[in-house]
């Protein structure tokens, strides 16, 4: 996705969290080449006011390059919406516009008027086969200038699951434990074997429903079995997410239509939504906090990656009854 001169306008459309991520991540690297300066204004979209954007694309003094970026755009205010599109028509040469839509009905208006303003698109297909999550470790190999052979790919997709953060991070990890410029199945195996019920999704389990004891021998056991933090981590802020996205969704879907909106398959949707009692917003925002410093702790900020995983957990089940 790397691009060597940002557009003006970028709509980002998709709901495929970490390549949307990944995605903004390769327009601010465009923009930051062209100007190291570039200054990143990161919004979410239903808490733009009207006249901000007016205000954020205003020309600089100093002539710095601004990159805003707003997120789940779909949560628009009307006002705000043709603001964005009067922008779009005319944009600054001094800012690079990124906007996030996850597809759908909601924002329609928005997305359909800023392909007729000529802004670049770039859609984000939804992985949901086998074979595109296989595709995707593959990938994530040949990016670090490494491959991993098929049975290889298969098997630590079978023993990490779906989840393209979590295949991610064992992608990393694995590239970080190996040495040798082709991984094969003996590497995955020596590293993963029987350790699909390990993976950290029952830690997050265990910990979001505020089983604190059991969440904490979990986590030391998975450790002890040689399961990396940062898949840890990485289940412990999915199972948060997950959380957000049933809380934030419109109150009157309901099955499948939850389940699509919220991009969950209806089990699991039935299952976080069993979750989430005894969770508040407030509560729920000081969990994925201190997730989000356990990663950082994990991925080298800190000495004892055990400790910053318990803490994190604790956290968590602490959080658990904020309102």
């Amino acid at each position: 996705m790397a691009q060597t001169q940002p557009d003006l306008v970028t709509l980002i459309v998709g709901d495929e969290e970490l390549l949307v991520d990944r995605a903004v991540a390769a327009v601010v690297a465009a923009a930051r080449q062209a100007d190291p300066n570039a200054e990143v204004q990161d919004l979410m979209g239903g808490k733009v006011e009207s006249g901000e954007l007016t205000r954020l694309t205003s020309p600089s003094l100093f002539g710095d390059q601004t990159v805003v970026v707003i997120r789940s755009a779909q949560d628009l205010a009307k006002e705000v919406i043709a603001e964005v599109l009067a922008y779009a028509k005319a944009p600054s040469d001094d800012t690079v516009l990124v906007l996030v839509h996850p597809g759908g009905v909601k924002g329609k208006a928005l997305v359909d008027g800023l392909k007729k303003t000529g802004a670049r698109v770039t859609t984000i297909a939804k992985v949901t086969k086998a074979t595109e999550r296989m595709e995707f470790i593959k990938t994530e190999f040949k990016r670090a200038g490494r491959s991993i052979s098929t049975d290889a790919a298969q098997a630590l997709l079978e023993a990490v699951g779906n989840d393209l953060r979590n295949l991610s991070a064992a992608c990393n990890q694995l590239m970080f434990d190996t040495e040798d410029k082709s991984v094969g199945l003996a590497a995955v195996e020596r590293y993963y074997r029987g350790r699909a019920e390990v993976t950290g999704f029952t830690v997050a389990d265990s910990a979001v429903e505020g089983r604190l004891a059991e969440a904490l021998e979990q986590v030391r056991w998975a450790m002890g079995s040689g399961v990396a933090p940062v898949l840890l981590v990485s289940a412990l802020a999915g199972g948060l997410r997950g959380l957000a996205k049933v809380a934030g969704a419109p109150r009157n879907l309901r099955g499948g239509q939850l389940a699509a909106h919220v991009g969950m398959p209806p089990w699991k949707v039935d299952r976080v939504s069993r979750q989430l009692k005894g969770w508040g917003p407030e509560g729920l925002s000081r969990a994925i906090k201190a997730v989000a410093y356990a990663d950082e702790q994990v991925k080298g900020g800190g000495a004892d990656t055990g400790y910053a995983l318990e803490h994190a957990i604790q956290e968590i089940v602490a959080s658990r009854t904020g309102r």
